[in-house]
């Protein structure tokens, strides 16, 4: 069968795209080679418990704000969201200090401005920045760390401004403005959780894509992209497995997808190399806690929480967890949670030993790693949640050797889900001395090969959401 549209992968941005295509009419397929669809979205279970991998909060989803109406598109704003605090929708604590990050931009500078009176004038000129985000031509070679270095005389306040965004690598040298305020804006306009997963979101996009007439076929990996006559005509998988199109988008890692071009006329080896070249952002961490019933009362806010006040270089000790982002799910009834996620960056320089390992055969020495950065991570948490080791429940509570109910995950893990090189949590790093080379476009040297997903332009649902409308626009215009 010939489709008009083949997507490969399965994220939020291949996914979006599908929908999207399908609702117009178009015949769609979409390949994920994993055994369900979701990406960086998917939950996973263990025992009775139910985790998310990269869904943690959202921002932006109030009536008339930035994601709003693509959200009301695609049918997810009929979710159930959870509105987090207004006072604080962030607690950042940095040292012995915490301060509350407030929803609203005038609310936001406000209630900062009571911590910090001296920079009140520059905090009404960061807010109206964000309210009214300049065009991407403008800011996106602007450096943002000089860029706040210019406007904020206490290098505290810096760091208090930019500790929630742990949701992005931030480098000194190189993130651009356009980045970092985009990410910072959604999130001080409202911010959300799901009572629930991620695959709710995924599930929906599904089903949508399959009541319009799509399909999804989980366990197809893509291994080559054949070129005829300067076009993609088809996708092969190992098993002999062939998928024509007239359309195809991928929602993989630029450089995997380049890389399936085994043959190609008109892809040449300057801009394969220059893709190839590009750096990646760092992995993350994850310790996912199970908690004892009835021991910490629900809380709706994330907290950020920092051993000194370097936020924008803390990553770079590799052997200390220097910033933990704590995240608090949503419980299904009643006041008490029984999850917290802790999240922290984690270099690849701590997984290159076992790159070339498969999970589950990774040895001792990579699992007291993990537990090492998991009980660091814990201790930093405790500033905010005295005694949180004491609440994880016990596997075997009875046993002599007591074992806690501590999932953890690494850029390895993400890296053999998504294959994303490295395990890279954000695609592409974005450079604001390369914007040109950095920032990539949906368009690809292949006529009707399209990009969408994190590595293009911004990442974050918002940022993939985004990329991928970015994406249909681009191939309405070229009337396929």
């Amino acid at each position: 069968m010939m489709y008009d549209v083949v997507v490969i992968g399965s994220g939020l941005g291949g996914l979006v795209c599908a929908r999207q295509l399908a609702k117009e009419g178009r015949s769609v397929l979409v390949l994920e080679r994993q055994v369900q669809p979701g990406g960086c979205l998917q939950s996973y279970r263990r025992g009775d418990v139910e985790f998310d991998t990269g869904l943690h909060y959202v921002g932006g989803l109030a009536e008339g704000q930035s994601l709003h109406e693509a959200f009301e598109q695609l049918g997810l704003m009929q979710l159930p969201w959870v509105r987090l605090d207004a006072d604080g929708f962030d607690q950042v604590t940095i040292g012995n200090q915490t301060f509350p990050l407030a929803e609203g931009f005038d609310h936001f500078a406000s209630v900062l401005g009571e911590y910090f009176p001296q920079e009140k004038t520059a905090l009404r000129q960061y807010v109206d920045m964000l309210r009214h985000l300049p065009p991407m031509e403008d800011i996106v070679e602007v450096n943002a760390y000089d860029w706040l270095s210019s406007l904020f005389h206490d290098p505290l306040l810096i760091n208090v401004l930019s500790a929630a965004a742990m949701k992005m690598e931030l480098r000194r040298e190189s993130l651009p403005l356009f980045n970092f305020a985009h990410s910072m804006s959604s999130y001080i306009q409202s911010s959300w959780r799901l009572k629930g997963g991620g695959n709710m979101i995924i599930d929906s996009l599904v089903n949508d894509i399959k009541s319009f007439g799509g399909e999804v076929v989980c366990r197809a990996e893509v291994e080559e992209l054949v070129e005829q006559d300067g076009r993609i005509v088809a996708a092969k998988c190992p098993d002999d497995r062939t998928y024509e199109g007239c359309v195809f988008i991928s929602d993989v890692h630029p450089q995997l997808t380049f890389g399936w071009l085994k043959v190609s006329r008109i892809m040449k080896g300057i801009f394969r190399r220059r893709i190839n070249a590009l750096e990646n952002t760092f992995g993350m961490f994850t310790a996912s806690l199970v908690l004892k019933p009835n021991v910490l009362p629900y809380f709706n806010h994330n907290k950020y929480v920092y051993r000194k006040a370097n936020v924008w270089t803390f990553h770079e000790d590799i052997n200390d967890v220097g910033g933990v982002m704590v995240s608090c799910r949503v419980p299904e009834s009643g006041n008490y949670t029984r999850q917290i996620d802790l999240l922290t960056p984690m270099p690849w320089t701590l997984c290159k030993d076992w790159e070339d390992t498969l999970v589950g055969r990774r040895g001792d020495i990579y699992e007291q790693q993990k537990q090492r950065m998991a009980n660091e991570c814990i201790r930093l948490a405790e500033r905010v949640i005295p005694g949180l080791q004491d609440m994880v429940e016990n596997v075997t509570p009875h046993s002599d050797h007591r074992s806690e109910k501590c999932y953890t995950s690494t850029p390895l893990t993400w890296r053999d889900y998504t294959l994303s090189p490295c395990g890279s949590a954000f695609g592409i790093r974005k450079d604001c001395r390369q914007s040109l080379i950095t920032m990539l476009s949906p368009k690809t040297p292949i006529p009707n090969l399209f990009l969408t997903g994190q590595s293009l332009v911004l990442h974050g649902l918002e940022g993939v959401t985004m990329t991928a409308f970015k994406t249909l626009e681009t191939i309405k215009n070229e009337k396929f």
